[in-house]
């Protein structure tokens, strides 16, 4: 099943995406959402998506981001394969959703794209088991974990290179109902693939992930764990399309511009 939040004459609702239709479910907040999940009640509206705006299919507490999680994109910066998670937070002012816009800011040299499957909780999680970890799973959907690449380089920590304002766009749906462990994940930059990788090439996998970031903090519905970029990621120019495709869950496109 895929989840979508919609805005429609001011209103902001879910519903269910099949084709090019949206089927809407009663209420509007994540948490009515997840009560009625094994049966959701249907509002009977049915909208076509030239009638709506596809909104952030959720609005997480955190990201939790993975870096460093595929062999090859440690390898294109010479760093060494990590033994533990390597992880960092965006915040959720950073979130944008389909088709918004990626704002370069003013000063930056070299803004980067990061495509990466998002891990979304649909449950508060601590200290979980790895075996226990798909009880603890909503769904997934597409991230982009836009980066400042000078600023990373600057600061010699993340937080400023990855928290500015659009550089976490996300959706455009939440897949209930599909595997992780090895679908493809794609990055494609004004119509051409610059990333391609499946998720088995992982080096730390979704449940071995959940279990470990759960140890450390507590994680909420609604928050997304983006589990980390392949290789190939490149710079982004003004007026670029930027969409992240992947398998099982369909295609994030956003638009960058420069600040004001």
């Amino acid at each position: 099943m895929k989840i979508v939040r919609f805005s429609h004459e001011g209103k902001s609702s879910y519903g269910i995406i099949e084709d090019d239709t949206v089927s809407g479910i009663q209420g509007s907040s994540l948490q009515g959402l997840l009560k009625s999940l094994s049966s959701p009640r249907l509002t009977g509206r049915i909208y076509t998506l030239d009638a709506i705006r596809l909104l952030p299919p959720c609005i997480p507490s955190k990201l939790v981001c993975l870096g460093l999680n595929y062999r090859k994109h440690a390898e294109e910066f010479n760093l060494p394969i990590p033994t533990t998670p390597l992880i960092f937070l965006k915040p959720s002012t950073a979130v944008i959703g389909p088709s918004d816009s990626i704002i370069l800011p003013k000063n930056s040299k070299r803004v980067d794209y990061e495509a990466e499957l998002g891990v979304v909780m649909g449950r508060r999680a601590k200290d979980v088991k790895p075996a226990q970890v798909n009880d603890y799973i909503l769904g997934y959907t597409c991230v982009n974990d836009v980066t400042e690449r000078h600023n990373q380089a600057e600061d010699g920590q993340w937080t400023r290179a990855k928290g500015y304002d659009t550089f976490a766009p996300i959706g455009p749906c939440i897949e209930t109902s599909m595997s992780p462990d090895n679908v493809l994940v794609e990055s494609i930059l004004n119509g051409e693939i610059r990333q391609s990788a499946r998720t088995s090439d992982l080096i730390f996998g979704i449940s071995e992930l959940v279990s470990f970031i759960s140890s450390v903090m507590t994680l909420l519905p609604g928050d997304i764990i983006a589990t980390g970029t392949p290789s190939g990621v490149g710079r982004l120019q003004p007026n670029d399309t930027i969409d992240i495709r992947i398998e099982g869950i369909g295609i994030l496109t956003n638009y960058t511009a420069i600040a004001d």
